[in-house]
């Protein structure tokens, strides 16, 4: 095979993931032609199971909301949030806002949901090759050359017009080409599990995500999968991860529940479904989402501290704009990287409006005020619609946000509401445990 070769695919989709999965839909839908190349064999473990609103847009752009809805996954309206010993609570509803147009989401086990997803780009009439491990990727003046490895060992070319890597934190065209930037501000890892046994919330918001803010810069997830299976896992600074005793990664993560009186309450009588694991990593993004040929969409191109639940949603959506992006520049006939402008310049507003919330979920003064019961209503509002998916709002919400924002920085300085959390040893406003500690 060699240049001159014609491209047999329209799309080289690297990843069947949900960023993957519905680039490749979409694609499949406007008639162009399009390969899937996914490393592993579906369904397989994935961490990551709580939705955003916003996801819903996603869906109903490629025909997945009946699938989604008939699937049976655990319905989410929000999420709460608590203070270390439960002394405060806020419960973000996302029907609070008025512009999240379908504020009910869910929870999903990623392993039925992902294989749900590549299975509907199948049927669009994608090319899906699962146990098919991408070796390298060749771009010349007439396509890119993708070589990837099957579950046999044998190896195979394909050619492309252009690439869409969804590849995940493998990352391989962000690698490949020397991209990736690690997030020196948000040095964090997680260590998570699945348990039974940990009872859930009531009513209405039973099958919401709880996030309990640790004393120190740390904080839980509390995900329920099922009516019986909860995903817990705990999110650390570096620092404050090295403190914990090393041993076995289910000892570390009791360890840091027994630390947390809301936690270890909750995780009174849990039951481990299988072995805790560690994530590392967990915050990076790239210098360039696209180039001559190529895209990069979900978590290939940039990955935030879950805090927010950001990533399915952020999968999603960048995965749909890397299509249309690909399909408008076959249409023009122009594959180059100034084709690709505008997707490159929304990947990075996109990254950096949901970054500058989990930061400040860091800093003791935005979790004081974020769980005050009588913060403006209007304020908390605007807030929960980011925290529901919607990163570019309206103007009157972005002003809003913007206002919150300067109050959360003269918190810190003037207790314009009561202190909860304390402040770092040299009294500047940072968690024990915080990037500069």
């Amino acid at each position: 095979m060699n240049e001159l070769t014609p491209p047999t695919y329209d799309v080289a989709v690297l990843g069947g993931g949900p960023a993957g999965a519905i680039a490749a839909t979409h694609l499949a839908q406007r008639g162009r032609r399009v390969l899937v190349l996914e490393r592993d064999r579906f369904p397989r473990f994935h961490i990551g199971e709580s939705l955003l609103a916003t996801c819903n847009d996603a869906f109903a752009a490629v025909g997945l909301t009946d699938k989604v809805r008939a699937a049976g996954y655990q319905v989410k309206w929000g999420a709460t949030f608590i203070t270390h010993d439960g002394s405060h609570d806020r419960y973000a509803d996302f029907s609070a806002s008025r512009e999240l147009a379908e504020p009910q989401t869910w929870q999903v086990e990623r392993a039925r949901f992902d294989r749900m997803l590549l299975t509907h780009a199948a049927e669009a009439g994608a090319e899906v090759r699962e146990e098919h491990r991408v070796l390298n990727t060749e771009f010349e003046a007439s396509g890119v050359t993708v070589t990837a490895r099957d579950a046999a060992g044998a190896s195979h070319r394909f050619r492309a017009a252009a690439v869409i890597d969804a590849s995940g934190r493998a990352g391989l065209l962000s690698r490949q080409l020397g991209l990736r930037r690690e997030d020196p501000q948000l040095p964090n890892i997680a260590v998570y599990a699945h348990f039974r046994g940990v009872p859930p919330l009531e009513g209405r918001r039973r099958g919401d995500i709880r996030i309990v803010a640790r004393h120190d810069a740390g904080w839980f997830w509390v995900i329920p999968i099922s009516d019986e299976l909860m995903s817990v896992g705990v999110v650390l600074p570096k620092p404050l991860f090295d403190r914990l005793p090393r041993g076995s990664h289910e000892g570390m993560l009791r360890h840091a529940v027994a630390e947390t009186p809301v936690m270890a309450e909750l995780m009174r009588q849990a039951e481990l479904v299988w072995e805790a694991r560690v994530e590392k990593e967990f915050s990076y993004s790239t210098s360039a989402y696209a180039g001559d040929r190529w895209l990069l969409a979900g978590d290939s191109g940039s990955f935030l501290d879950p805090v927010f639940s950001s990533g399915v949603a952020i999968a999603l959506e960048s995965g749909l704009e890397a299509a249309r992006a690909a399909d408008q520049a076959l249409t023009r006939g122009d594959l180059s990287a100034r084709s690709f402008r505008r997707f490159d310049a929304r990947q990075r507003a996109r990254y950096e409006a949901f970054r500058r919330f989990v930061l400040a979920f860091y800093t003791p003064s935005f979790r004081d005020l974020f769980f005050q019961p009588a913060a403006n209503p209007a304020f908390f509002r605007a807030v929960v619609t980011v925290l529901g998916g919607r990163w570019r709002p309206t103007l009157p919400t972005r002003m809003l946000i913007a206002i919150f924002f300067v109050i959360v920085r003269l918190q810190d300085r003037f207790d314009l509401a009561p202190r909860i959390y304390p402040r770092g040893e040299d009294g500047r406003a940072r968690l024990a445990g915080a990037p500069g500690n």
